[in-house]
């Protein structure tokens, strides 16, 4: 499939900082690929390169067939992760606004504003300032604005961002749906539920390098199956278990049992209960996007990492 977007061995530095190293990877036309990673780790260096608002220090990028993100600008949309949007102006105005800067006619981006509008459930707040709305329908209209004038690729810096659980969900929906229309999107985010739900495929970025690139279903094929364990029993008890990998200890007590490559997870339930532990509960589960990016990158995404600079 032809790739919408292609890094080849990209560099960054910030003076004697090196906020990303050697990274390449490419993007397919009309998919949806989620650039992972903690919060530091490269993903908004990366993304202002691809867009052309910062030079790379050394690599190739390739976008809709420029070398620079600004020579088609007009055919991206752009969601960045510090949002803002003139709070005197409806939603209407805004985000016909910003389809001018991008070529779209102020009365075709009013018309195509109404329409987005109401599918988003915002029709009743057309008429409202931008200051009367709440967070998450204030985030659906700059997303809005973003993609109001029908771009083949879209980048989205950590959109889901300080959203509660029902603007997530809308907005996962407003993701599938630029797909469906043809897009290719590409969004960052250290939140690895909403690229299992949403991606085709997944690079996953640690303290500037790739760990991994792939599908979603692959990325979970590199860390093992587990137990989830519930009882009066230890850490160090589990460990000594046949097939067992590694045990951690969850906050509510129960113990998290990875188990070896090719282990089924039958014989270190019939061990346990052979060798007279208290379990109380077991699940046996398969591992989680979240599971995976810990043993490629050994960081949790949702904590701090690395600080990134921003030029």
């Amino acid at each position: 499939m032809t790739a919408a977007l292609t890094l080849e061995g990209v560099t960054k530095r910030y003076g004697d900082f090196e906020a990303v190293r050697d990274l390449s990877f490419a993007v397919s036309k009309g998919s949806i690929c989620g650039f992972l990673g903690p919060n530091g780790a490269g993903k908004t260096s990366t993304l202002r390169m691809i867009l052309g608002l910062q030079p790379a220090t050394s690599g190739r990028i390739d976008i809709l067939g420029a070398s620079d993100g600004r020579l088609v600008r007009d055919r991206i949309g752009f969601l960045p992760e510090e949002r803002g949007l003139y709070k005197k102006m409806t939603p209407v105005e805004a985000i016909a606004f910003f389809g001018a800067l991008k070529g779209l006619p102020i009365a075709e981006g009013k018309k195509r504003a109404k329409v987005m509008l109401e599918q988003q459930g915002l029709g009743a707040s057309q008429k409202k300032k931008m200051k009367e709305l709440s967070k998450g329908m204030a985030q659906k209209v700059q997303l809005i604005a973003s993609v109001v004038h029908r771009p083949e690729f879209v980048i989205l810096d950590e959109p889901f961002s300080g959203l509660d659980p029902m603007n997530q969900q809308g907005l996962e929906e407003m993701i599938r749906g630029l797909a469906a229309d043809g897009a290719t999107v590409l969004f960052s985010t250290h939140v690895m539920q909403h690229a299992e739900r949403l991606c085709d495929k997944v690079v996953l970025l640690a303290r500037g390098r790739k760990a991994f690139e792939g599908s979603v279903d692959e990325a979970r094929s590199t860390s093992p199956r587990f137990l989830d364990l519930e009882g009066d029993i230890t850490a160090e008890a589990a460990a000594a278990l046949p097939g067992v990998a590694n045990v951690e200890t969850l906050a509510d007590g129960r113990l998290k049992v990875a188990l070896l490559p090719g282990a089924a997870g039958q014989e270190t339930l019939k061990a346990a209960f052979l060798g007279g532990l208290d379990v109380r509960r077991f699940a046996l589960k398969e591992p989680t996007l979240h599971d995976a990016f810990i043993g490629l990158t050994g960081d949790h995404p949702d904590q701090p990492a690395i600080r990134e600079i921003a030029q």
